[in-house]
């Protein structure tokens, strides 16, 4: 069994200095927690960040590697110049407010990316330098998105996990950063790609079809060759740890010693000191609820606990400056010598603090204006093992994706804020009491060590399916040694029509077999021992048209109808729903309208928009724009998009070249060998469908599965001649 190897921009430990020199303490984070036991158990390592060891003198730096080395914990160390660039000034002043909805946040001019390029670089050297085949690499968070390709270029057999544990914006946010091309082609180095809810992953396909062009499919992106996977893994907190936390005595003792006078109510906030956790908005819709609701005056306190967050950034100091004067206006208009509205708490608590905390609160507030998962909401419940307690949780976090139990607000909208604070104080204890038992039920059973299994899973998974297919072409004498090797066997040949057998054409229409084309497959028809098939998107009365007096086998709209021999009447293979097409050809009409050089084709089952005509930079913006505008309108039905060589594919699910392959392998007599031509995203269903002893040859320069590759259509019709008996090599 392969190591787990984690990677994130810190080590799970803190590096102190105490007065018996450095002590590294380890940290209480959740993905601390959570890979701690794997880390363990696989003899993994830990690679990253240590904090400044520099600082020390040689002395204490031996010691404190000695002891990160004894611990598997492997450290990337990093100069105070490019803590400041790397993830200050790109990390932290660009990636994380761009990626929370923030762009107005932006520095002027982004001129730190070099030097993140060149950390990430540093990362992904170290980790290469401890991989041993076999391990799995897990990659964590924004600090990092570009290690999962700069491995896959150093370990092209490796198996690779990112997770991103912020938000991933929507593709219109994304789009705005200038390094946006690198970032994705970095994240698409992993084999699977985990967020914390399906919207983020949504936005993450949005943002590869409109910037890189490649289209996802469902649960994955096709790029370079590979299924990269995408995943939704919410992560969890260790329940069963807070829970038993919070029922230690000095713990309820201090949640006593917290609440005070029984008739106070109590409301607490608990965040980092960040302009994403709507501080600002929270406390004025606090001030709201007082001025609204008098009668509490003396009767809440709001403890808000801000723990200090690069305080050496102007905007954070901003941040902090505008939060304490809110604080000292809700103070001097409400305040009396024996009540304090607001408790203000600037320093970071101690885990007992934090869980006392949890467990005084009659009502807990997160409410950020952006947040990726959120854990101080699932940790809240857990911690409330007395079954009690309010969540009043914004609708932008992403943890609201799960709990539907909470007092769910919009941050932004003061008023409503302000009269949830109200609800959530005034609700009755029965009712607190079934809205907190079903929270815990869900944070239970879905925790961090749930979380790991699952992610750690599905990326063995991913990685097993990932085909690697070579961008190369076959080098012609390897391609002569195939047509030699088969030339003398029984063949089933299944041949794609455009862009395999025909150039492509700027109207479909126009792509009819010359003379040379109809001359061949009469050959290869004739040939001794050897079926002929033409698998085709194109409609029956079309391929009819052009290739019905062939003694050939022809297969029309993706396997979905087929004939034997001229003069033989068409089948059908099944009769899919079209309830869908009446709407989707009036979008595929209206797209052909705003985009000149375009059509829209109609088929039996499926409708197709051609774009080939048109501008070409303008033709595929708007083919991007109709794949995100039809994947919204479809995404409950039963049809699927396909995404083709300038064209878009709208079919019902079930009906693909595939579908041939398993009608008609099961017939081929012993000794008659398969071979498959094909161009584009169709085809690959039929390989894929097609056993393992199978040619499978890829005609162009896209990523296939396919054993063999053509460089066009002039190199599949030389190879299909070098097939009939007594030709040459393919010229």
């Amino acid at each position: 069994m392969g190591r787990l190897l984690v990677v994130s921009n810190r080590l799970p430990v803190t590096l102190r200095i105490g007065e018996q020199g450095p002590e590294l303490q380890p940290s209480a984070g959740g993905l601390a927690t959570g890979l701690r036991a794997p880390h363990e158990q696989a003899e993994g390592r830990w690679i990253g960040w240590p904090g400044p060891l520099g600082d020390l003198d040689t002395g204490q730096r031996e010691r404190a590697l000695g002891e990160l080395a004894e611990r598997r914990l492997v450290p990337v160390e990093l100069s105070a110049e490019e803590i400041a660039r790397y993830y200050e000034g790109y990390a932290n002043g660009v990636l994380w407010p761009l990626f929370h909805y923030m762009p107005w946040q932006l520095p002027l001019e982004v001129a730190e990316f070099p030097v993140y390029e060149a950390v990430n670089e540093r990362f992904a050297d170290a980790v290469a330098a401890e991989w041993t085949p076999g391990d799995t690499i897990w990659v964590h968070d924004y600090q990092l998105l570009l290690v999962p390709g700069m491995l896959r270029e150093r370990l092209p057999d490796a198996r690779i996990g990112f997770f991103l544990h912020i938000p991933f914006p929507s593709s219109e946010i994304f789009r705005c950063l200038p390094e946006r091309e690198r970032i994705l082609r970095g994240m698409l180095g992993a084999d699977l790609i985990g967020f914390h809810t399906a919207a983020y992953a949504r936005h993450f396909g949005s943002s590869v079809l409109r910037i890189l062009g490649v289209a996802p499919r469902v649960d994955r992106v096709r790029f370079r060759g590979r299924d990269v996977r995408i995943g939704v893994f919410p992560m969890g907190v260790d329940a069963e740890g807070f829970a038993a936390f919070a029922s230690q005595p000095d713990v309820e003792a201090m949640a006593r010693e917290l609440r005070g006078d029984p008739s106070t109510r109590l409301l607490v906030g608990i965040d980092r000191l960040d302009y994403t956790k709507g501080i600002e908005r929270r406390l004025l819709a606090y001030e709201r609820m007082l001025l609204r609701h008098p009668e509490l005056l003396g009767h809440v306190r709001f403890v808000q606990v801000a723990v200090p967050s690069r305080e050496d950034v102007g905007a954070y100091q901003e941040f902090r400056g505008r939060a304490e004067a809110l604080i000292g206006r809700i103070h001097g208009e409400f305040a009396t010598p024996s009540w304090v509205p607001v408790h203000w708490i600037y320093r970071g608590l101690s885990r007992e603090e934090v869980v006392a905390l949890y467990r005084a609160a009659d009502v807990m507030v997160v409410t950020p204006l952006r947040d990726g998962m959120n854990l101080v909401a699932k940790e809240f419940a857990a911690s409330r093992v007395d079954e009690d307690g309010v969540l009043v949780l914004s609708e932008f976090a992403g943890v609201a994706s799960e709990l539907a139990e909470v007092v769910s607000v919009n941050p932004y909208d003061v008023d409503v804020v302000a009269e949830a604070y109200h609800r959530a104080l005034t609700i009755p204890l029965e009712e607190r009491r079934e809205r907190m038992r079903a929270l815990r039920r869900r944070v239970f059973s879905y925790d961090v060590h749930r979380w790991v299994r699952e992610f750690l899973a599905a990326l063995d998974d991913a990685a097993a399916s990932a085909v690697t297919a070579p961008l190369r072409m076959t080098p012609a004498p390897e391609v002569a040694a195939l047509a030699a090797r088969l030339r003398s066997e029984p063949l089933l040949l299944l041949l794609d029509y455009d862009g395999t057998l025909v150039p492509f054409a700027g109207s479909p229409r126009l792509a009819t077999p010359d003379a040379e084309l109809h001359g061949l497959l009469a050959e290869l028809a004739a040939r001794p021992n050897t079926e002929v098939h033409v698998v085709s998107g194109r409609a029956p009365d079309v391929l009819e048209r052009w290739l019905g007096d062939l003694p050939i086998a022809l297969h029309a709209e993706h396997g979905l109808w087929s004939r034997g021999s001229p003069g033989e009447k068409w089948r059908a293979r099944s009769a899919p729903s079209t309830q869908w097409r009446e709407s989707v050809a009036r979008i595929l009409e209206d797209f052909a309208a705003r985009t000149p050089g375009t059509l829209v084709e109609e088929k039996t089952a499926s409708l197709a928009w051609h774009y080939r005509a048109a501008d070409p930079d303008f033709g595929a913006r708007q083919a991007k724009e109709l794949q995100i505008h039809l994947s919204e309108v479809l995404s409950n039905l039963p049809v699927e998009i396909l995404p083709g060589n300038m064209v878009i594919e709208i079919r019902p699910h079930g009906v693909h070249k595939g579908r041939i392959a398993e009608e008609v392998t099961p017939w081929v007599r012993p000794g008659l060998r398969i071979v498959a031509i094909g161009d584009d995203l169709t085809d690959e269903d039929l390989f894929a469908a097609l056993p393992e002893d199978a040619e499978t040859i890829h005609v162009g320069p896209a990523p296939s599965v396919a054993r063999w590759r053509l460089l066009d259509v002039a190199s599949a019709r030389r190879f299909l001649r070098a097939l009939l008996p007594g030709a040459g090599p393919p010229a």
